[in-house]
């Protein structure tokens, strides 16, 4: 049966930790002179119908590292729903490709390829989550935690997008102690806070939400920022400067996170506006580790889903 990685929710706990599992071994394995190459004649076609540099990237490169084949579909050219419909674009690649990576502006979009196909589905980003994010950012917190994940603390600030979305429903899988600060209004969807409570519950994390940024990062071993307006709201900027201004990460802000605090953003930043030049730019900043690791992680699913059998193999160590 085929699986897709649409969502955070579309792997169990146990899943997500076999995953980060995975995803450290292959970053480990790439510095050595094995090659690791299961996915040879296997493809991926890559859709993408926003801007990328590190989601086309890493994900070309991790499929060819794996051994596999990776084409780029520009989603200009295909019109997907306006010259044809998305269903019958995912009739058409899933007799010629394994694997359909999809960037695009709506959840809808990359929920209908993945109906209409027998192949995996991995969203890229949409506007409801951005999953493979979420995964390279666990993976560095785990990096960057010192053996104590996943007892460690975590603090969104800003707006309740894609990206937040994400962060919630893994934290509250692994374990994490995670709040979100946003302004009021922005808060993330209520479907996100239910799902988040849910599955804090059943991990021993713990999932809150506050509109006071300097309350949500008193103690927290992580801060984590975001753009405040999103590819799509553009028209948006200028209002949204005003309103998410006191959830600026600044220095002050940081003052009352632990002082052995991080500070993640998953790129691209807006210097001067969701944080400043002198946190990004300073030593608490671990934003490229973040960039590096969305090559890892996303190896990791796409093995996951093409071949599960040595995806569980290798991330339990009886593959060298």
């Amino acid at each position: 049966m085929k699986r897709d990685f649409i969502s955070i929710d579309n792997f169990s706990p146990v899943e997500l930790r076999e995953t980060l599992r995975l995803a450290a071994r292959l970053k480990k394995a790439r510095n050595t002179p094995l090659e690791i190459r299961p996915l040879v004649g296997r493809s991926m076609a890559m859709i993408f119908e926003k801007p990328s540099l590190r989601t086309r990237v890493t994900f070309e490169l991790a499929i060819v590292e794996l051994g596999g084949h990776a084409l780029e579909i520009n989603a200009s050219s295909v019109k997907l729903g306006e010259r044809e419909s998305v269903p019958d674009v995912g009739h058409n690649l899933e007799r010629w490709v394994d694997l359909v990576t999809a960037r695009v502006f709506r959840n809808e979009t990359v929920r209908m390829l993945s109906d209409s196909m027998q192949i995996p589905v991995i969203n890229a980003l949409c506007d409801m989550e951005h999953p493979c994010q979420a995964v390279a950012d666990m993976l560095t917190v785990e990096e960057l935690s010192r053996g104590v994940f996943p007892k460690v603390s975590m603090t969104y600030v800003g707006d309740g997008n894609n990206v937040c979305h994400s962060l919630m429903l893994i934290c509250a899988a692994l374990g994490v102690d995670f709040r979100v600060s946003t302004p009021g209004g922005y808060e993330p969807d209520k479907h996100f806070i239910t799902r988040a409570n849910e599955l804090a519950s059943g991990s021993g994390g713990s999932f809150s939400l506050f509109n006071d940024p300097a309350k949500a990062v008193a103690g927290a071993g992580f801060v984590y920022t975001d753009v405040w307006a999103s590819m799509g709201q553009e028209e948006e900027s200028e209002q949204r400067r005003k309103i998410f201004l006191d959830h600026q990460v600044n220095s002050e802000l940081l003052s009352h996170a632990a002082d052995d605090c991080y500070v993640l953003h998953c790129l691209p930043a807006h210097r001067g506006e969701e944080i400043t030049g002198e946190v990004i730019d300073g030593p608490r900043a671990r934003v490229f580790d973040q960039a590096e690791n969305r090559l890892h992680a996303q190896k990791a699913v796409i093995l996951k889903l093409l071949a599960p059998d040595i995806a569980a193999e290798f991330a339990a160590g009886e593959i060298a």
